[in-house]
């Protein structure tokens, strides 16, 4: 347990930088210019699918879902509810966006973890990546489009002017504003890591929070540890503006330490290999060995996961690959769809704990609406049944892996 759990630390960092990312970047202005600005600029009969591509574009450059979601999705989601839409719909946008850019981004730990795994060249993984996760985005955007145009009620009118007038009236709005967002892009452009990269942030923000908006050092702080708490007296603003801070994720952390702790010990009785050694005979056909691929990267998302989901069933199955002469960009691949799409989708996956928490809807609500997280398994199986887009490797070589001749003969 212990060692699983120590797995965990780097991604429980995340999650509390994240926390004090949304309070801070709330206090210091940042996401209430953007929800005036989403206000004033979006078209509500086109904002689902200007949402979702704003979320791509964000993650595809960041190369983190769970940053675009707690920063410009926490923006937007009071956008949308401003134009009169269900907050599972905007919410939905918002994760097929993200994970849609996690997904292709090379700065992304999930597409370099995959692609290690599988023993793929990054950009190579990328590419194959392609053609599963561009026809399920394109459709995506096209059902939010037609969603969004009968769902927007435009009865925005007096609701959007008091949102607008509340923020105003609350916070200096300016372009220093946008100093935090800049400083992250920096940190991205220099290649910095994550964590750092995360904290760079929150460092700016508060610097924008005392300086540009006039709150206290003993404001920031509390702000970073306990959310930012909005008192306007316009229920609609302060709902949308108390979020945030190291606390509100705590709840989150404890179930991804015993979601992770469980895994070690299936892991460490070799319960979960034995599922998988079993679950492996079967696969003896093409079809067959991407669509168990898919479904054992679904089960152990929901034993564990996103990561304990990539690790077991891709290095028991990537020998069954060699064998058939199926690329291992294809495993890679499997494990992408069958794994990074699933997290948010799963009320106990930290992918899903994470969104629900930073965008205060549940998942079972807005799961149906993540149009392309669903959509790119069912586009693995169809390439996997029909062989498009599935390409081959020459099997030679085998005989000299005995490692891998040993694990398929197991």
């Amino acid at each position: 347990m212990s060692t699983s759990i120590a797995t965990s630390v780097p991604v429980i960092l995340i999650f509390m930088l994240v926390g004090m990312t949304i309070a801070t970047w709330i206090l210091s202005g940042t996401v209430p210019l953007l929800i005036y600005a989403g206000l004033q600029v979006i078209n509500p009969q086109f904002f689902l699918p200007t949402c979702c591509i704003v979320c791509a574009i964000v993650s595809l450059f960041t190369g983190t879902s769970w940053g675009t979601v707690g920063t410009v999705g926490l923006a937007l989601m009071a956008v949308g509810e401003g134009v009169g839409l269900s907050p599972a719909l905007t919410a939905g946008a918002i994760v097929s966006g993200a994970w849609f850019g996690d997904k292709l981004s090379p700065l992304s730990d999930t597409t370099n973890y995959t692609a290690a795994i599988a023993g793929v060249d990054l950009y190579t993984h990328i590419r194959n990546l392609l053609p599963t996760t561009v026809p399920s985005m394109t459709l995506a955007i096209i059902a939010y489009g037609v969603i969004g145009f009968s769902s927007a009620s435009i009865g925005t009118g007096d609701a959007v002017a008091t949102i607008e007038n509340t923020i105003q009236s609350v916070f200096r709005l300016g372009i220093y504003c946008l100093i935090p967002p800049f400083v992250i892009a920096l940190t991205i452009y220099k290649r910095i890591p994550p964590i750092p990269g995360i904290f760079l942030g929150v460092l700016a923000a508060g610097v924008v929070a005392i300086l540009g908006q006039g709150a206290t050092l003993s404001e920031l702080f509390s702000a970073a540890m306990n959310g930012y708490q909005s008192q306007t007296g316009i229920n609609a603003v302060d709902q949308l503006l108390s979020k945030g801070g190291l606390m509100s994720m705590m709840w989150v952390i404890s179930l991804v330490i015993i979601a992770l702790g469980f895994g070690g010990v299936l892991d460490a009785t070799g319960c979960l290999r034995s599922i998988v050694s079993h679950f492996a005979k079967h696969l003896s056909t093409r079809g067959r060995l991407i669509t168990g691929t898919l479904f054992l990267n679904l089960g152990f998302n929901f034993a564990g996961n996103a990561f304990v989901a990539y690790t077991i069933p891709g290095k028991m199955l990537l020998p069954f690959f060699v064998q058939m002469g199926i690329a291992p960009q294809n495993l890679s691949r499997a494990l992408e769809d069958g794994a990074t799409m699933s997290a948010p989708l799963i009320p106990w996956n930290s992918g899903g704990l994470f969104v629900s928490s930073a965008l205060g809807v549940p998942v079972l609500a807005y799961a149906p609406f993540a149009f392309a997280n669903l959509l790119a398994p069912l586009f693995d199986l169809l390439w996997a049944w029909t062989g498009w887009f599935v390409p081959r490797s020459s099997p030679e070589g085998i005989s000299d892996t005995s490692d891998e001749e040993r694990v398929i003969n197991d």
